[in-house]
């Protein structure tokens, strides 16, 4: 009889201890799935060519956007693109190529639209200016016609701020500081950059 207590002990430590680290493995990967760090977003990162998006965003809607001819001349080939769309139809993000209309080239850089991406430190769409200032430091501001773009060397990405959440005329070139910008002003833009 005691032997059998014994087993059936060892057994349930087993079963305990596979579930437990299958547990976390799932909490860990799925966690991954929309962490934002240098060089990664997500499933992707530096080492990601364009020919891997298929495979990775299988259970989503992958969408190419390629110029046209017209485009081309116009443009100079600068919008070769390629949207992620949840099942539900959101966009999540827009990937662009270091080299135009070649599968095999790496990631230049990554919009991002979906509210999940996060930082380690929190800092997602759903920040304002405060959670980005007081958890990574803002290496420069630039001013656009609509927006200050915030440069944050820790993630190498670009964070756009409208400029109505500033107090400010779109459309004019009047330079902004950081002193400038509240604490409340909402991101328009995430972009991470791979080079």
């Amino acid at each position: 009889m005691l032997d059998n207590k014994i087993v059936y002990m060892s057994v349930f430590k087993r079963f305990f201890s596979v579930t437990l680290v299958l547990f976390l493995f799932i909490q860990c990967s799925d966690n991954n799935t929309y962490l934002i760090e240098k060089g990664r977003v997500g499933l992707l990162h530096t080492e990601t060519k364009m020919e891997d998006l298929k495979q990775i965003f299988s259970m989503d809607s992958l969408v190419s956007v390629l110029n046209s001819e017209k485009d081309a001349v116009l443009f100079s080939n600068e919008n070769d693109e390629y949207i992620v769309y949840s099942r539900e139809g959101e966009k999540l993000l827009e990937i662009s190529p270091q080299i135009q209309s070649d599968s095999l080239s790496r990631l230049r850089s990554i919009q991002i639209f979906d509210v999940n991406y996060t930082t380690e430190k929190g800092v997602s769409l759903k920040s304002t200016f405060k959670d980005i200032n007081e958890n990574y430091l803002v290496n420069k501001v630039e001013t656009t016609l609509t927006s200050a773009t915030l440069f944050i060397d820790e993630l190498n990405a670009t964070i756009a701020i409208d400029k109505k959440e500033l107090g400010l005329n779109s459309f004019s070139r009047e330079q902004i500081s950081i002193d400038q910008i509240p604490d409340i002003a909402k991101i328009k833009y995430f972009t991470i950059w791979f080079n």
